[in-house]
């Protein structure tokens, strides 16, 4: 593992780890952590278990800290801003492994990774853990779905059964406006994924080596 620190086009210093495979990348990818005021960092479980997985599966990939969170500079910016960290982490995961781009998000981090990537190209495949759809939160709001409809790339929904913040119905109904939208839910576990966080980083990573497969060559 590999300390990084990188800089938003706003100025933010970002702190970061990167996890290389053992041979050459097969995709590089990105991983947004959960809600930075309720304890969200790049160092939950499931970041570790998500890196893990990915890494053994070939691909770069990259846990970071939103600006305000630990040893990242800036301030928290509501989500409204952080999706220019999510931009920088591309442009640093991008020198490992131009593409196909991989990002990751879970809770807070999926809002903001759903919402840069409907205006960035460079993400080839999305996964959205617990997206936020039930919630009092002060974070932006779920696009709409004809902003929804223009993501034709491949989407992983994946969420807790009993996920209060991410229920499966909604998750349902939040897929139908996704072209290419897959639905993993998983069994007796909520928003949290507590002692389940390698069964669904298994889910990712299978998930993106089936998108992987789909791809034409880079």
């Amino acid at each position: 593992m590999e300390p990084v620190r990188f800089t938003t086009e706003d100025g933010v210093s970002l702190e970061g780890e990167l996890r290389r495979p053992e041979g050459p990348a097969r995709a590089g990818s990105v991983l947004c952590h959960a809600h930075p005021r309720y304890g969200g960092s790049k160092d939950h479980p499931i970041l570790w278990a998500l890196r893990n997985d990915l890494a053994g599966r070939g691909l770069a990939v990259l846990a970071f800290n939103f600006r305000g969170t630990m040893g990242s500079a800036g301030t928290y910016g509501a989500g409204r801003v952080e999706t220019k960290d999510v931009a920088a982490a591309i442009d640093r995961i991008a020198l490992e492994k131009e593409r196909p781009i991989v990002v990751v998000g879970w809770s807070f981090g999926a809002n903001v990774a759903l919402r840069h990537a409907l205006d960035d190209a460079r993400v080839g495949i999305l996964a959205l853990i617990g997206f936020p759809l039930e919630h009092d939160l002060d974070i932006p709001p779920t696009p709409e779905a004809t902003e929804l409809r223009a993501l034709r790339r491949p989407v992983l929904l994946l969420s807790g059964e009993h996920d209060a913040y991410s229920p499966p119905d909604a998750v349902r109904a939040l897929a139908s406006s996704i072209p290419d939208a897959t639905v993993d839910i998983i069994e007796s576990t909520d928003h949290y994924l507590w002692r389940r966080e390698r069964d669904a980083a298994a889910v990712v990573g299978s998930f993106v080596d089936r998108a992987l497969d789909r791809r034409p060559s880079d």
